[in-house]
């Protein structure tokens, strides 16, 4: 069954590092299977909202959204870009401790992908890509998703995860693929989790250190439903 999947949409957030972690690893699985990955936006900003706080799409400026609008626009003019800046952004933030949150740092990201940095502005100043994130988003909701990274087969099976560091590379990352993928042979399977020891605390904090720097939000966590 799993031999026939060719095509996955990854559903993320720039500002999830576990997202990040998981996409660098999605990339590999693509090009080692020829899969076709969509790259589609899912906000921690609105799942995480307190009640009576503004929506993301009600700020001027909003960390995660706002980035996510930006990437919206690429997608428009071409998927491949979309790919692209979400790699680079993802990068400045997770490896380099950067802060593509902030407008200026997008606008740099955008010129170092050979870009106009004047389509951060374009994608701020067109409300439409409020929609596109927000339809995104609320698939992943309707389907009972609560956080990225999510991975959707065929429309409408959903599976979160993979939750990882080091992504594997090469047969390994293969791998990984054909395990995750064999869980849509079981509907009724809805969770399998690792406790984390101490040093596996260690080394996530480890490869979390440029994102915990760099972020200006608090992070809010939340269990599993």
């Amino acid at each position: 069954m799993t031999e026939s999947i060719g095509a996955v949409d990854f559903h993320f957030d720039v500002m999830c590092p576990w997202a990040y972690q998981a996409s660098i690893w999605m990339r590999e699985v693509r090009d080692r299977l020829g899969l076709e990955v969509g790259w589609r936006f899912f906000s921690l900003e609105e799942i995480n909202r307190a009640e009576g706080k503004k929506h993301p799409w009600e700020r001027e400026w909003s960390y995660g959204w706002s980035m996510m609008r930006v990437g919206a626009l690429l997608r428009r003019m071409d998927p491949v870009l979309l790919d692209r800046w979400y790699l680079a952004a993802g990068t400045a933030l997770h490896v380099d401790g950067r802060k593509p949150h902030r407008r200026e740092v997008a606008e740099e990201l955008i010129a170092q992908l050979g870009l106009d940095p004047a389509l951060v502005a374009q994608a701020i100043d067109d409300p439409s890509t409020h929609e596109d994130v927000r339809a995104d988003h609320d698939r992943v909701t309707g389907l009972g998703g609560w956080g990225v990274p999510t991975l959707v087969f065929a429309g409408d099976r959903a599976l979160f995860g993979p939750v990882l560091i080091d992504p594997p590379r090469g047969d390994d990352a293969t791998a990984l693929w054909r395990l995750l993928t064999g869980w849509l042979e079981f509907p009724a399977l809805y969770e399998v989790q690792r406790p984390k020891r101490r040093e596996d605390l260690d080394r996530i904090a480890a490869t979390f250190r440029p994102y915990l720097e760099a972020r200006d939000w608090i992070t809010i966590q939340r269990g599993t439903p």
